[in-house]
């Protein structure tokens, strides 16, 4: 399950980051907004399964209310999946 969780923030981070250093400078600086609707449609499937399954993996493991606070809040928090991965995965 763990391994899933990580595979499944990876995911969130990196669509996280190409929406903001990739599709919104697109979306913005050249009038472009498709790849920011498409990108944004997948991130937005992914982080509601990153919320989804954290919250899965907090009763399965009976983390503390702290822990899963923060785990959630690294979602919205650019790179925060990855510092989140290495400070409670690895």
């Amino acid at each position: 399950m763990i391994k899933k969780f990580r595979l499944l923030s990876l995911l969130e981070g990196v669509s996280f980051l190409v929406i903001l250093f990739i599709t919104m400078p697109l979306k913005y600086f050249f009038a472009s907004p498709m790849p920011n609707k498409i990108i944004g449609m997948g991130h937005g499937a992914l982080f509601l399964a990153y919320v989804a399954f954290a919250i899965f993996l907090k009763v399965e493991f009976k983390w503390s209310i702290k822990k899963l606070a923060i785990v959630l809040l690294c979602s919205i928090i650019p790179f925060g999946t990855f510092w989140m991965d290495k400070k409670y995965f690895s």
